[in-house]
């Protein structure tokens, strides 16, 4: 719709394979949209690129507009295992900080029904860390199980992954001090002035604030927020 309406405002990226001959890099869904309103003609940008280097560029068009799933985590190992790349030569490559490439990867420990889940939204990176939690295949295969049947939440599916997992509630953070309530009130004001979820934690006597946010941009809107609080 937007393309009838506006046209195709980012050429297509294409790369020449032969004499008038072009394959796509980036833009397959543009040009299936354009075929789909009946356009002759789209503005392309023509690249030259090896097949290793289309592959980075397809990638890096792809990531920066989606958020973490294991589509993307296969580009990273993809990029790995053809190009030779470290996990720091594949975030460079991609902009991406080192974590989020290795948070990435990680997701393809997950049961391929849960990958097929997260790629469909119909589970959060919450529920899939819960489901890495566990260290069986089996409690893992039935965690995802349990997510699709009975559609926990990302609680839920933590309180079931000790469970599966042999632990009781609790278990691991017997360290960590009761929250004192003045850090309670501070936390839900910086939640009311950052729009997202703030957390302060206390544990073997050090105290912290976790800070949520969906993505880069939502990182630097937090920033910005944080710098004219503090000026």
């Amino acid at each position: 719709a937007s393309i009838e309406k506006d046209g195709v405002l980012q050429p297509i990226l294409v790369r020449m394979v032969a004499k008038n001959s072009y394959q796509i890099i980036a833009g397959e869904r543009r040009w299936q949209a354009c075929k789909l309103i009946g356009l002759k003609t789209v503005p392309i940008r023509i690249k030259e690129a090896d097949d290793d280097k289309a592959l980075e560029l397809a990638l890096v068009e792809n990531v920066q507009r989606s958020d973490l799933n294991p589509e993307e985590a296969y580009g990273y190992r993809r990029l790995m295992e053809r190009r030779n790349m470290t996990q720091s030569e594949v975030a460079q490559a991609m902009s991406k900080g080192r974590s989020t490439v290795a948070n990435a990867l990680r997701l393809l420990e997950l049961p391929e029904e849960a990958q097929q889940l997260l790629f469909e939204e119909k589970i959060t990176a919450g529920h899939a860390r819960a489901i890495l939690s566990i260290p069986t295949k089996e409690g893992r295969l039935k965690l995802t199980e349990k997510l699709v049947e009975d559609k926990l939440s990302v609680r839920e599916a933590e309180a079931l992954a000790r469970l599966l997992s042999g632990k009781k509630e609790g278990e691991g953070t017997s360290s960590r001090q009761p929250v004192p309530q003045s850090f309670k009130t501070v936390a839900k004001a910086l939640r009311e002035v950052l729009n997202t979820n703030v957390r302060v934690k206390s544990s073997k006597g050090k105290n912290k604030i976790e800070i949520e946010f969906k993505d880069e941009s939502d990182l630097e809107r937090l920033f910005e927020e944080l710098i004219a609080s503090a000026s």
